[in-house]
C-alpha cells in the first residue's frame, strides 16, 4: 500500500505539443562562462512562504533573496546555449543531436531530461508556439 501518490497534472504536454515548445531562459538566472568554457548559473532561491517568514524575524538583515548556483558541464552548456529563446524543442534536439553525433531519440530524451531539471528549477520556462 503507497501513502503518498503522485498527483498528476491535468492537461499534461503530449509529446507532439513539448516538441513544438520553446524553451525560454528566466531573466532572474545570470550566467557566468567559466574558464573552460562551461556555464555556471547563479539564481534565485525560492523559499516557502513560512520559511521566508522565519527568515525576516531570525534571519540575518534583509538584503538580496539566497542564491543559488548550478554549473552545467559541457553537455548541458551545449543545450544552455542552443535555448535562444526562438528555437523550438524539437530544432535544439536537432542541433545537439548534430553536434554531438548521438542518435535523435538520445538526443530528444538527454535534452528532454535536462529541460525537465532546469523547469523545476525554475530557470527555464516552455512557450507553446502558434
Amino acid at each position: 500500500m503507497r501513502l503518498f501518490r503522485k498527483k498528476r497534472i491535468p492537461g499534461g504536454l503530449t509529446r507532439e505539443a513539448a516538441l513544438n515548445c520553446v524553451p525560454v531562459k528566466n531573466s532572474a538566472v545570470e550566467e557566468m562562462r567559466l574558464e573552460n568554457g562551461t556555464v555556471r548559473l547563479c539564481y534565485p532561491l525560492q523559499i516557502k512562504p513560512w520559511l521566508a517568514e522565519l527568515r525576516r524575524r531570525f534571519g540575518p538583515p534583509q538584503g538580496d533573496a539566497p542564491q543559488k548556483q548550478l554549473e552545467l558541464d559541457e553537455l548541458g552548456t551545449l543545450t544552455w546555449d542552443l535555448m535562444d529563446g526562438h528555437l523550438r524543442f524539437a530544432e535544439i534536439v536537432q542541433r545537439f543531436s548534430r553536434q554531438t553525433r548521438v542518435h535523435p531519440k538520445e538526443a530528444e530524451a538527454a535534452v528532454a531530461q535536462f529541460i525537465r531539471a532546469l523547469g523545476k528549477r525554475g530557470l527555464i520556462g516552455l512557450k507553446p508556439t502558434d
